[in-house]
């Protein structure tokens, strides 16, 4: 299979010789991998490969090994192919993605040539996101939800994340009796009727994103989840993953207002014509909507979650304490 996978390499970027140099992660439940290739003879000095290469034998490692599991992770790979085939190509510098070189389905397996982002000058990879890192993050989200703003979601999830309900039946059946669980349809709905859509990344968090210089330019990968809906599910969770609760706590709002100040300006700049102080008091109202949903799916997954905090159950208590008939 490497022969094949050099072979179409090659007749994609024009090379004359590929070699395998690192493995720079194994896929989630041992689905593949993804690779980085140094190349010769041709204008790119490297690529990364994204190999899709479903196990016989399905082994997850908090033990989710269901048929309707794998059917889903399949799935996903499919909406990534697509994304990179149909829609990639209208991300600008302001929402930054990789170049996507070639797809190629082999058998079984699924392979994604793409431009290596590290090369391209977004090799920086911080553990912990200062404030310039936030911020720049946001901004992609922002111009990112701008640039699709109001654009059906074909060939992608028309529900875009991977926790939302329909595709959690598992985890919703181990949480624990109580008003959280019992709102689940109810917060799902909140989410999926919302006025204003959008196409969301559906797995914003910190790790999927890729810096240049500190302060300066980011860059986006893994778009397996990418899909319709509400853009504050990108934003609540990628906060969620880059920031602690005394950060939350403190500076929440100064984060969403960044947020939207970026958001007004790119819905500008790519000529959205919306009423966009409607757009910001809808989503602000679905902020904590999508943070509490968020964290019904950790309950059913992983309860110990280190993001069940402080921050995240005054926010569910805020949402669940609401009258759900007048506001679904």
């Amino acid at each position: 299979m490497s022969f094949i996978i050099n072979d179409y390499i090659l007749e994609q970027t024009g090379a004359s010789s590929a070699r395998c140099v690192e493995v720079i992660q194994s896929l989630w439940s041992g689905y593949g991998e993804i690779a980085r290739y140094d190349l010769e003879g041709t204008c790119r000095s490297s690529v990364v490969v994204k190999r899709i290469a479903p196990p016989d034998r399905r082994n997850h490692p908090r033990g989710w090994n269901s048929d309707f599991s794998h059917a889903r992770k399949i799935e996903s790979y499919l909406v990534e192919s697509n994304w990179y085939q149909y829609w990639s190509c209208r991300c600008d510098d302001l929402c930054r993605v990789p170049d996507c070189l070639g797809i190629k389905k082999f058998d079984t397996e699924l392979i994604i040539i793409l431009e290596d982002l590290d090369e391209s000058g977004f090799g920086r990879r911080p553990d912990d996101l200062d404030d310039n890192d936030i911020r720049a993050c946001l901004s992609w989200l922002a111009n990112f939800h701008a640039r699709f703003m109001n654009d059906s979601a074909e060939k992608l999830w028309e529900v875009g994340t991977y926790w939302h309900l329909s595709t959690r039946p598992d985890e919703w059946s181990a949480m624990e009796d109580g008003l959280l669980k019992q709102s689940a349809s109810l917060l799902d709905d909140r989410l999926n009727n919302a006025c204003f859509t959008t196409i969301v990344h559906g797995d914003a968090k910190s790790a999927n994103f890729c810096f240049s210089e500190p302060g300066g330019a980011v860059a986006a990968v893994d778009f397996q989840y990418v899909g319709g809906g509400c853009g504050m599910k990108d934003v609540a969770y990628f906060m969620g993953s880059c920031m602690d609760e005394n950060v939350c706590e403190r500076d929440e709002q100064r984060y969403l207002n960044h947020y939207f100040k970026e958001l007004k300006q790119a819905l500008e700049r790519y000529d959205k014509q919306l009423i966009f102080v409607d757009l910001e008091q809808e989503w602000r109202e679905l902020f904590p909507i999508a943070w509490t949903d968020f964290y019904r799916f950790l309950q059913g997954w992983m309860p110990a979650h280190g993001k069940i905090n402080g921050y995240t159950k005054r926010l569910a208590e805020q949402v669940l304490s609401q009258n759900w008939k007048h506001i679904v």
